[in-house]
């Protein structure tokens, strides 16, 4: 899809961009859901979002959990679902390593190189 058919279908209300905060009390039928930077996101906020999945839709959710800028003590909405979700059939989890980054070859070494660091303070 190119810039133009996109800004057709926004105008047209076929793509809708939206905050998190404006899902409650919505139910999305036929729909394709993405909720990106999930990693961010809390434990009430996965499960609100999670909750919006109506008849026809899919969901995609995606977050690094070794970028998560929430408040200390705060756990993360997207590690708590990955635990509680795990083992229902109908529900997928991919997860990448470092060599699937597609940025500079350097951000490799530097994901390797905190991962060390953190497997040293645990």
């Amino acid at each position: 899809m190119g810039p133009d058919q996109t800004a057709k279908s926004l105008e047209r209300g076929l793509i809708e961009i939206a905050p998190l905060a404006y899902m409650r009390g919505r139910t999305l039928d036929d729909s394709f859901i993405i909720l990106d930077e999930a990693q961010n996101t809390t434990a009430e906020q996965m499960k609100m979002f999670l909750t919006r999945l109506g008849f026809g839709s899919k969901m995609v959710i995606t977050g690094d959990v070794t970028q998560i800028d929430l408040p200390r003590g705060k756990k993360s909405g997207l590690i708590e679902a990955k635990s509680i979700l795990h083992g229902i059939d109908e529900i997928g989890f991919v997860f990448f390593a470092e060599q699937d980054v597609v940025r500079h070859s350097l951000v490799q070494k530097i994901i390797v190189a905190y991962d060390h660091a953190a497997e040293k303070q645990d």
